[in-house]
């Protein structure tokens, strides 16, 4: 019987990115419930997208923000070659596999903590005066990693590549009036949505479950919308999996 036995593990990541999770809940004896906490969608005008991809070659460093950005902007580009002098980073490991699986080698990403922070602390990122810098991100985010480059002389664009919209949250309170046990959160949006999904009580409905975070960060957020006792896990699937289990098995 594994740790996880009986119980119930919602899992908000986009469709398509949570069946790694699941598959470890399940292994663990759990039952995974993924409803996304976000959707991913096409940009409605890929025009500035396009514009700038014929500029790619003017660039010194390609930063992506996430998988997402990862499948988005290449699936724009289509057939377009990469230019070979053209470097790539990413903020966390789901990027890079995502790269490293398309031919990309050469991924300056950080080894653990996966945010903007991370990848600014990298070595590889502290002298970029004069770089040419583009961030490939969704419609909206974070401004850290573009503000802080630019601040060490970088000249930054960005390239939006798709859309992040909250779902409708029926399909959540249908499964959370099935029991829920644990929910694990991704990202500070994913939490912000979650708790827009649950409407009415929505703190204290997360707050009755166990709650694991990928980063301090979003442990804050959290910590200052009322939930105070949010587990950071960490950003892989691994990660969330080991501390699910730690938590369930009795280390609590």
């Amino acid at each position: 019987m594994g740790a996880l036995s009986g119980k119930r593990v919602l899992i908000t990541r986009p469709a398509g990115q949570a069946e790694q999770l699941a598959r470890l809940v399940r292994e663990a004896g759990g039952e995974p419930v993924s409803v996304p906490a976000i959707e991913i969608l096409p940009i409605a005008d890929p025009l500035p997208f396009h514009a700038l991809a014929q500029r790619l070659d003017s660039f010194d460093l390609a930063i992506f923000v996430s998988r997402n950005a990862v499948r988005s902007a290449l699936a724009l580009l289509g057939s377009n070659a990469w230019p070979a002098r053209l470097r790539t980073a990413t903020v966390g490991q789901g990027g890079r596999e995502e790269l490293e699986r398309r031919g990309f080698t050469g991924v300056i990403t950080p080894d653990s903590q996966a945010d903007s922070e991370a990848l600014l602390a990298l070595p590889a990122l502290h002298q970029v005066q004069g770089w040419r810098i583009v961030i490939f991100r969704g419609d909206s985010g974070r401004q850290l990693l573009g503000d802080e480059l630019e601040k060490r002389g970088a000249t930054v664009e960005y390239a939006t590549c798709y859309r992040r919209v909250r779902p409708p949250g029926k399909d959540l309170a249908a499964t959370w009036a099935l029991g829920i046990d644990a929910v694990t959160i991704s990202s500070a949006e994913g939490l912000k949505n979650i708790l827009a999904m649950l409407g009415e009580g929505a703190v204290d409905k997360l707050a009755s479950v166990a709650l694991f975070v990928p980063h301090a960060r979003v442990a804050r957020k959290a910590e200052r919308r009322g939930l105070d006792r949010a587990i950071v896990a960490g950003p892989r699937d691994a990660q969330m999996a080991s501390a699910l289990v730690a938590y369930f098995g009795g280390a609590r």
